[in-house]
């Protein structure tokens, strides 16, 4: 499926609201084109990956160092599976790939173990070469990191288990 659209380029939020679309939806292909901007969205039959290719992006893009999208803001709790109800589960806002640290050689944002306040940042998602700062919304203690660093995640899938007592 492609559309053709002329109009002003799209920014994060609408880049991630269509690849969750894609994702869920079952459509193999999705591209959109632009003046300067075209993103094409690829998903393999039969496979729930999203392979996202973008050709030249906007002329103003936040870096790695600029604050987070407001798209990025921590992911809403949501009870974990009936075997550990007391823990609340953190989901990935957005796709992407998971990172534990800020960066090669750098120590990690949280261990297991580890006291939580809201507003700390728990790990980093990096989405279409933009690193989203993922914080906290809520205070507790980690009781397991459910993802291994440098690995894609979806949107929704769970990162960690807290335990909020």
């Amino acid at each position: 499926m492609a559309v053709k659209q002329a109009q002003v380029p799209m920014n994060l939020s609408q880049i991630q609201d269509l690849i969750k679309f894609v994702a869920k939806s079952g459509v193999s292909e999705v591209e959109i084109e632009q003046k300067d901007f075209k993103i094409t969205i690829k998903t393999p039959a039969g496979k729930k990956e999203v392979q996202v290719i973008t050709a030249p992006a906007p002329a103003v893009a936040p870096t790695a160092a600029a604050p987070a999208a407001p798209a990025a803001a921590a992911p809403a709790p949501v009870a974990a599976p009936a075997e550990e109800t007391k823990y609340i589960t953190i989901k990935a806002p957005m796709i992407g790939t998971f990172y534990r640290s800020a960066g090669p050689g750098k120590p990690v944002f949280v261990n297991v173990g580890d006291e939580i306040k809201k507003g700390k940042p728990i790990c980093i998602i990096e989405a279409m070469k933009l690193f989203n700062e993922i914080e906290s919304d809520m205070d507790g203690k980690i009781v397991k990191v459910l993802v291994d660093d440098a690995k894609p995640v979806e949107y929704d899938q769970p990162l960690f288990l807290v335990d909020p007592a």
